[in-house]
């Protein structure tokens, strides 16, 4: 397994909050020294308020790309139900461009009933939206590889999901970074059945970034975590009242960390 330094991230999740905030607390975070801030791909908020203040995911990325200069950015995660296969690619491309090389493409299989009923998407089935994902990455990648002019880089493709015979499957195929969720014993399951997936599909899983969602002290956590592989840690916050405090709480540990490592 490659020896990755420690990476910490933001999910600035755009829910009950103006626009205004949102940018403020982005600005915040790369003063700071946070790695990559992410935001999300829903229509409405996830808790609070459900008609509360929200933004949408890719407009906001784009303003991002020119708002930030040094931090990666990109969607915890895309719904991939939202949008044409080769068009995402389009975007991405577009604002990898913008952001001089910074995005990461997330991409998931989408969950939230409400985005789609209210934006007129056909839910169906947790394995139909799996399957829908399948076909996606292929015509993504396809795509991307058409493009004029083509992407800065090779954009990192995140997969975020933890489901164990098709998600990580599709991470072991065409993922470079995999986000999971969990305790760490759920973590380590995790882990090993991506290896296997990796191992049928002939691909080295020390290609593939370990990636989750953290929360609480660093110092309980982060250790335990840091054994399994996992070396981007994300930490979240929304609105209406922004606290950046547990991201530096996590920024300290990391700084401590690739120190002690020499990351």
């Amino acid at each position: 397994m490659i020896d990755r330094p420690v990476r910490i991230a933001l999910q600035l999740q755009p829910q009950h909050l103006d626009y205004k905030a949102i940018r403020r607390t982005a600005a915040e975070a790369e003063d700071l020294g946070v790695d990559v801030i992410f935001n999300w791909d829903h229509f409405y908020p996830l808790s609070g308020d459900p008609v509360g203040l929200h933004f949408e995911c890719w407009t906001m990325l784009g303003a991002w790309a020119e708002a930030t200069a040094r931090v990666e950015i990109g969607a915890l995660v895309t719904c991939n139900s939202y949008r044409n296969p080769e068009l995402l690619a389009d975007m991405a491309r577009t604002v990898d461009h913008i952001s001089d090389g910074r995005l990461i493409l997330g991409i998931g299989s989408g969950w939230f009933e409400k985005d789609y009923q209210e934006y007129g998407y056909e839910f169906g089935t947790a394995g139909g939206r799996l399957d829908d994902l399948a076909a996606a990455l292929p015509r993504i990648e396809s795509r991307l590889g058409k493009l004029n002019p083509p992407p800065t880089r090779k954009i990192p493709v995140l997969i975020g999901g933890g489901g164990e015979r098709k998600t990580l499957r599709l991470v072991a195929r065409h993922a470079d970074i995999w986000h999971g969720f969990g305790d760490p014993d759920t973590v380590a399951r995790k882990v090993e059945i991506l290896h296997r997936h990796c191992a049928e599909v002939g691909r080295d899983p020390a290609e593939i970034e370990l990636s989750t969602g953290v929360r609480g002290n660093p110092a309980e956590l982060g250790g335990r975590l840091r054994e399994l592989g996992v070396s981007l840690f994300t930490v979240g916050v929304g609105g209406p009242d922004p606290d950046l405090g547990p991201l530096r709480s996590w920024l300290a540990w990391r700084d401590a960390e690739n120190g002690r490592t020499g990351g």
